[in-house]
């Protein structure tokens, strides 16, 4: 199962999971995993965000975790707040956001992924 890119990945099972970071880990991705809830209103929030952050950089795999279902892969990263963003490069954990910060997101996705690709409609064509 190849990892998908621009699209953020929901893994509902411990296998889905380590599926994806063996896909990434093969392809030397950096692992973008948001740790989300049902219950959670920030998440709410910044769901769509980290949405349009997986169309902007298709460099990295984005995945989303719900805490409530997959309880082993929350406690295995000491997930204990929502959302909490954890950066994965090559197996270890990178650096982390906690709360729905769309600023600190953002500047540490382009701190570990670099800066998003121009459009192709903005480049010049003279």
């Amino acid at each position: 199962m190849a990892a998908e890119e621009g699209v953020v990945i929901a893994c509902h099972t411990k296998d889905a999971f380590d599926i994806q970071m063996g896909e990434a880990k093969k392809a030397g991705k950096v692992v973008i995993i948001d740790f989300t809830a049902s219950w959670c209103g920030p998440c709410r929030f910044i769901a769509p965000v980290f949405a349009e952050y997986a169309k902007k950089y298709p460099g990295a795999l984005f995945l989303k975790i719900d805490v409530d279902e997959l309880k082993e892969v929350a406690e295995k990263y000491a997930v204990e707040a929502m959302p909490t963003f954890l950066f994965i490069k090559d197996d270890a954990e990178a650096d982390k956001v906690v709360g729905a910060r769309k600023e600190d997101l953002l500047n540490t996705i382009e701190k570990h992924v670099g800066s998003a690709p121009a459009p192709a409609s903005a480049s010049a064509s003279a």
